[in-house]
């Protein structure tokens, strides 16, 4: 017999052979030692798994799981009961003789009790030196009946009893209540049952044993190998799992036989399979089997992650920051009523004018306008696109307060008019 067998969480490997017995023809049961690897992970991994027994002409034997060695021995002396049996055993007829003294140790017979052995001596007396301490309540109960405790509405004496409220401890007993003792403690004069002392037996004759005769049955089989022929394969199939299944038996002479036939069946299977799986499911699998991977695939994940956070949050925030800062000339300056008609009354004039003196007039409007607000270089159409929004968002914030625009209007005496934030525009130099 050979497989795998498991039964709770007792998990073996059997290699069983049926041995004959040659003076009496009867089989008997060898059992090969069990494998001194653990055999669980072959049994909870639920993978297909390929068994292998070799069993080599000199008497030796191997056990193979996935290709790999998990036990191996000799047919002579790695199996119980041994092949071979013992040349003598013990006379079932012989019986021990009465007077066989087994006893190696024995009490000194000469041994007298001394006179001063008191053996009604109690093991521990009261402590005399003890004194009551001040405060103990004689009269008072340890517990008491909780003062609080209501019964309850369903309560039915009848089926249920009188009923008394549970019992609480007393808190009058802060120190002690009931009878007072003194505590205990061992007793200086106590010594115990007397025995007398163990000497060595002058008479002990060992631990007997039965006599040896020769084994009518011994025999010797030199080559355990050449078992017994068979022409069947049987399986012997008990369990409560499902999804077990047992194919591709082979049974050979040459293990390089079985060998390039597990690599054309069981081999190509394990390729299908591992080929079904994905790279995550591989990777699983394979921390599973060594779980230091674990930190190695922490690592490998988290370090890039950290990376671009370190490198990414600081430029958002300096972003956000150089956003958050307006320009001194991104603020909209309050015009009283008065201004904003000279304004308008400039810009119909211009229009009226030929189209070169409007040129003309631009350009100088523009290097007075550069020349006023002191900018050393001139902005580009795109800029002033830039600033001419960045003001529409000041409009919004409102940064000039009503105060403000009150004040600037009073200092120009236009008195009535509404405060309107104008913007002027900048034209680009030719």
């Amino acid at each position: 017999m050979f497989g795998p067998d498991k039964c709770g969480e007792d998990y073996k490997l059997h290699f069983i052979i049926r041995h004959k017995h040659p003076k009496t023809g009867v089989y008997e049961e060898k059992h090969a030692k069990p494998p001194d690897v653990d055999l669980k992970p072959f049994f909870t991994d639920r993978k297909t798994h390929l068994y292998t027994l070799v069993m080599n002409p000199d008497d030796t034997f191997e056990v193979l799981i996935d290709q790999i060695v998990v036990n191996k021995g000799s047919l002579l002396e790695d199996v119980v009961p041994p092949i071979n049996p013992l040349k003598e055993i013990e006379d079932p007829a012989d019986e021990k003789p009465d007077d066989w003294d087994e006893r190696a140790k024995i009490p000194d017979p000469s041994a007298i009790k001394p006179e001063d052995w008191d053996e009604d001596e109690p093991a521990q007396i009261e402590d005399l030196s003890a004194v009551k301490p001040d405060g103990w309540l004689d009269a008072e109960p340890k517990f008491i009946p909780d003062p609080n405790a209501e019964k309850p509405d369903d309560w039915n004496e009848d089926m249920d009893g009188e009923w008394e409220a549970p019992r609480i401890s007393n808190p009058a007993c802060r120190i002690g209540c009931g009878e007072w003792k003194p505590p205990m403690i061992n007793n200086p004069k106590y010594k115990g049952v007397w025995r007398p002392p163990m000497i060595d037996n002058p008479n002990y004759q060992g631990i007997w044993s039965p006599r040896k005769i020769p084994n009518p049955y011994y025999f010797e089989d030199d080559h355990p190998f050449l078992l017994t022929s068979f022409r069947a394969l049987g399986l012997e199939l008990w369990s409560m799992t499902s999804d077990i299944y047992f194919d591709n038996f082979i049974i050979c002479s040459e293990k390089e036989v079985a060998d390039r036939w597990a690599t054309d069946g069981w081999g190509v299977k394990m390729l299908a399979n591992a080929n079904e799986l994905g790279i995550l499911r591989q990777l699983i699998t394979t921390a599973e089997e060594r779980p230091w991977l674990w930190l190695i695939y922490l690592v490998t994940a988290g370090l890039p992650i950290a990376l671009i956070i370190s490198f990414c949050w600081p430029r958002k925030v300096k972003k956000k920051y150089e956003d958050a800062n307006y320009k001194e000339t991104d603020i909209c300056k309050p015009q009283t009523k008065g201004a904003l008609e000279q304004e308008g009354k400039e810009e119909k004039a211009a229009l009226e004018k030929p189209l070169d003196l409007v040129e003309e007039k631009q350009q100088s409007d523009g290097e007075i306008l550069e020349k006023e607000e002191g900018e050393p270089q001139e902005k580009s159409e795109e800029e002033i696109e830039i600033i001419e929004g960045q003001e529409e968002g000041n409009k919004s914030n409102k940064s000039g307060s009503e105060d403000e625009m009150k004040e600037a209007d009073e200092s120009t005496g236009s008195g009535d008019g509404p405060v309107k934030s104008v913007r002027k525009r900048r034209v680009r130099k030719e």
